[in-house]
């Protein structure tokens, strides 16, 4: 990537950050075509959450379906358990493919590539130093008016709402970047020498692509949703609020599972792309993957109807569609579709699912018949959009127990995570 000598040339970087570890040497160059050329993939279009291509899911991961909420049990690896308010000794955080960078002093302006580290640093109590993002129209934050006292200016992520240049990184002057470098090089074209003059002329990265896990240069380390946020919480030294929501979380969590019906009697999910209202042809999503846009699935135990199909994942290298004959063949219990997450629930209904039951074919669908298709859920998930989009989730697939999709039943307590947010929960 070039350079404006004039406008980069005479910063430097931040004194209080210091890398431990070297960066790993560049993947396989595997970019993502979409309508506007290499972004993160297809979960974009009319979704709003992204103008051509926004993240694909797929391939290695795990198991799906378990009954535990998805977290796995390496707390603690790199990170420290101090607090914001013991902050003045320098200390580390690793997480790959990075390695280990050590802060002196906690930073205070910050971007994230997308949702999910961008809704971490909501969630840590840290909006205000957002500068920017990478996708704002892969950010939703209509969630936070459902929290008192929670916002997040827009003026930032307007002004500054697609960062992937380095001309960029240097005008913003963050003091951490919450991006996978790695991504940065496969999709933005940028190459490893790029990524160390960021890191040494401006501010760190700390970041993993976590919600998806079919990228072929991505030979590293994944996190979890909580894992992840682990690490987040440690560059802001937000341990008691990370413990807060992970406490939360998991008694939301297993609630709900508490309340599931047995294994054999759960609806089988197929989950496609299509941001038309006027879909023809799918792009397929595996639940097998265990990346962080597909917990609320996990969590809520459904079957894969793509299981025994041999229709592979949609990828980077995969781009295949499946069309209404296909579907057909499925035949799933449930339909969910991504790209339509600026719709309401009411809206969606009047429009796509208007429209295949209307269809000579789609009509034919069990999942049309009964009425249960419905939206997919956004593609990059931080821990709040995760507690709103596992409720709507628990009311698409079992509406008998946790009421319908379009109703008001709330499932968790909004006011405490208001109170983690804004700190109220410290006064307890």
């Amino acid at each position: 990537m070039g350079r404006d000598d004039d406008t980069t040339g005479a910063q430097t970087r931040r004194e209080f950050v210091t890398y431990g570890t070297a960066l790993v040497a560049a993947g396989a160059v595997a970019g993502c075509a979409g309508d506007d050329g290499p972004t993160d993939a297809p979960d974009g279009g009319s979704d709003g959450t992204g103008g051509g291509s926004n993240g694909t899911d797929g391939g290695s991961g795990g198991n799906d379906g378990g009954t535990e909420p998805d977290r796995e049990e390496d707390k603690g690896t790199g990170t420290q358990t101090r607090t914001a308010t013991d902050s003045a000794t320098p200390y580390s955080v690793t997480m790959e493919p990075v390695g280990e960078v050590t802060f002196d002093a906690v930073p205070e302006a910050w971007i994230a590539f997308c949702g999910e580290f961008a809704d971490m640093g909501v969630a840590l109590g840290q909006a205000d130093g957002m500068t920017g993002i990478g996708g704002a129209d892969r950010y939703y934050t209509g969630v936070y008016d459902e929290l008192p006292g929670v916002s997040v200016d827009g003026e930032p992520l307007e002004r500054h709402s697609e960062v992937r240049t380095k001309e960029q990184f240097y005008e913003l002057e963050n003091d951490v970047h919450f991006y996978d470098p790695e991504m940065l090089i496969n999709w933005f074209d940028w190459d490893q020498a790029d990524v160390d003059e960021i890191a040494d002329n401006v501010g760190p990265f700390v970041g993993n692509l976590i919600f998806r896990r079919s990228d072929e240069w991505h030979d590293y380390r994944y996190y979890t949703l909580y894992e992840a946020f682990e690490k987040v919480a440690t560059v802001f030294q937000e341990r008691e609020r990370f413990e807060a929501f992970s406490e939360l979380h998991d008694e939301f969590v297993a609630d709900l599972q508490t309340q599931l019906p047995p294994a054999g009697e759960r609806p089988n999910v197929f989950l496609t792309f299509e941001g038309t209202n006027e879909p023809e042809t799918f792009s397929p999503y595996r639940l097998n993957d265990r990346g962080t846009s597909k917990k609320q699935w996990r969590d809520l135990g459904v079957a894969d109807a793509l299981a025994g199909t041999g229709v592979e994942n949609l990828s980077t290298e995969n781009r295949g569609e499946l069309d209404y004959e296909n579907l057909l063949e499925i035949d799933p219990d449930v339909l969910l579709i991504r790209g339509h997450e600026r719709k309401s629930a009411t809206e969606f209904r009047d429009t796509v699912l208007a429209y295949m039951e209307d269809h000579p074919v789609g009509s034919e669908l069990t999942a049309v018949q009964t009425g249960r298709v419905y939206r997919g859920g956004y593609l990059h998930q931080g821990p709040i959009h995760n507690l709103f989009l596992t409720e709507r989730a628990a009311k698409q697939l079992y509406p008998d127990t946790f009421g319908e999709v379009t109703g008001d039943a709330e499932l968790f307590d909004r006011q405490r995570v208001a109170d983690i947010v804004t700190g109220a929960f410290r006064e307890e």
